[in-house]
C-alpha cells in the first residue's frame, strides 16, 4: 500500500506541473478575455477529472486505462 501512495505522489505531482505549465502558456499568448476564461475552466475540469480517477484507482474503482497505481 505505501508503494501504491508513493505511486499516487509522484503522479499528483506530475499533474500540478503541468497544470502550472499550462496556465504559464495561457499566460504567455495573448487570447482574448471571454476565451481565456473558457479555457481555463475546461483545462481545469480536465485535470481535476484525471485526480479523481487517480483517486479511484486506489479504492478499485476507475476503469479507465490510467497508469495502475495498484496491483
Amino acid at each position: 500500500m505505501i508503494g501504491a501512495l508513493i505511486h499516487l505522489i509522484i503522479w499528483l505531482l506530475i499533474v500540478g506541473v503541468l497544470l502550472a505549465l499550462v496556465y504559464y502558456v495561457l499566460d504567455a499568448i495573448p487570447i482574448p478575455q471571454p476565451f481565456n476564461r473558457i479555457i481555463r475552466i475546461v483545462i481545469v475540469a480536465v485535470f481535476v477529472l484525471v485526480v479523481v480517477m487517480l483517486l479511484l484507482q486506489l479504492t478499485g474503482g476507475g476503469s479507465l486505462n490510467f497508469p495502475r497505481l495498484t496491483q
